[in-house]
C-alpha cells in the first residue's frame, strides 16, 4: 500500500476527517521509521468544501486522485443520505480494480448506496445502524462492533472507532510494530478488537464497577498464567459472576476475549522481534502449545504465525 486518497464532501465531520489524516497522512519521522504514503484529499468539485462545525476546507484535488489509490477512504459527513453520483462511481471503480475501500462512521451509507455492502458484514455509528440495515437489507449490519473488515471493504463505527479501524488495517498490512508506533505517535491504545461493543455501559451509581484497571494490568503482565474468570475474579476480590458482569460493563468484551486479544498481540510482537520458536512463543503468551496458538492466530489474523513472521519479522 503506497497511495491513500480521502474523499471529503460538504458537511464533512472534522474529527472523522482528522482521524484519517492522523493515521495515513503523517510525514516521515526517524523515531519510528514507519511507511509514508502518497496521501491525497479530494472532492467531487475542487475548491471550497463546506464544513459543519464552523469551518470550511479548500480542496484542490478532484476525484481523479482516487483512480490509482491503493486505499480509498470516505470521510464521514453529517448529510449521510445526500449522495453524489460521481463519488458513487469513483468508489465502485476503485473497488472493481481491487483497491481497499474504507468508510468511516456515516460514510458507510455511501458504500451501501454504491452496492458495496451487499452480502458483507459492516457497521456504522450506533445511532444509524437500524437505518443502515433498513435501507440496505442485503448488508449484514453489525450494530455492536467497532469496525468490520470484510474482503476489501472496511467500515468503522463512531469517529473515535475510525482510529481503531485504521490501526487495524495498518496492523493487517504492515504488522503490529508499525501499528503500535503509529498508535504511540497519536497517543491512543495500539489495538482495540473490532468485536468490542461500540459504547461501554457504566453504572454511574456503582463506582466499584470502574476498579478493574489493576486487574487488567496484572493480567497483561502474567499472560503465561491461567487467566480464567475464577483466577481473575480472585485477583479482583469478587465472585466470578460479579467479575464477569463488571468486566463486560467496563471493557465492552468478555474476560476470555480480552485475554485472548492480549495474548495474540504479544505473540505478534514476539514473532516480529524474536527468533523464538512458535512453541516457545505459545508457552510465553499463555496458549500452552503451538497448535492452540496457530488455531487462535489463524482464526483472528487470517494467516498462520509462520506466515505472519515471514511477512513482518524485523
Amino acid at each position: 500500500m503506497q497511495t491513500v486518497a480521502v474523499v471529503v464532501q460538504d458537511g464533512a465531520e472534522p474529527f472523522g476527517l482528522g482521524a484519517l489524516v492522523e493515521v495515513w497522512g503523517e510525514a516521515y519521522h526517524p523515531e519510528d521509521d514507519n511507511p509514508v504514503f502518497d496521501f491525497r484529499i479530494c472532492t467531487p468539485r475542487p475548491g471550497r468544501v463546506r464544513g459543519r462545525s464552523d469551518y470550511d476546507l479548500v480542496v484542490d484535488r478532484g476525484l481523479e486522485a482516487t483512480q490509482d489509490a491503493d486505499l480509498v477512504c470516505i470521510a464521514p459527513r453529517y448529510d449521510l443520505l445526500d449522495f453524489d453520483a460521481s463519488v458513487l462511481d469513483a468508489v465502485r471503480a476503485a473497488h472493481e480494480r481491487g483497491a481497499i475501500i474504507y468508510a468511516a462512521c456515516s460514510a458507510a451509507f455511501t458504500l451501501g448506496e454504491a452496492g458495496l455492502l451487499d452480502g458483507r458484514e459492516c457497521t456504522t455509528h450506533w445511532r444509524f445502524t437500524d437505518l443502515l440495515a433498513a435501507r440496505y437489507p442485503r448488508a449484514r449490519v453489525r450494530p455492536d462492533v467497532l469496525y468490520c473488515h470484510d474482503g476489501t471493504v472496511l467500515t468503522g463505527a463512531g469517529s473515535a472507532a475510525g482510529l481503531d479501524a485504521s490501526l487495524h488495517l495498518m496492523r493487517q498490512t504492515f504488522g503490529a510494530r508499525v501499528a503500535a508506533t503509529t498508535a504511540r505517535r497519536i497517543v491512543v491504545p495500539p489495538h482495540r478488537d473490532g468485536g468490542q461493543a461500540q459504547f461501554i455501559a457504566r453504572q454511574v451509581v456503582d463506582v466499584q464497577a470502574e476498579t478493574l484497571g489493576a486487574v487488567l494490568t496484572w493480567a497483561s503482565e502474567n499472560l503465561a498464567e491461567n487467566l480464567d474468570v475464577e483466577t481473575l475474579a480472585r485477583q479482583a476480590h469478587m465472585s466470578p459472576r460479579t467479575f464477569a458482569r463488571r468486566f463486560r460493563d467496563e471493557t465492552g468484551t468478555t474476560p476470555h476475549s480480552w485475554v485472548t486479544a492480549q495474548r495474540l498481540a504479544l505473540a505478534e510482537e514476539m514473532l516480529e522481534r524474536t527468533d523464538h520458536t512458535v512453541d516457545q512463543i505459545a508457552a510465553a503468551v499463555g496458549f500452552g502449545n503451538a497448535a492452540t496458538l496457530r488455531l487462535h492466530f489463524t482464526r483472528v489474523r487470517g494467516v498462520s504465525p509462520q506466515a505472519y513472521r515471514r511477512q513482518f519479522a524485523c
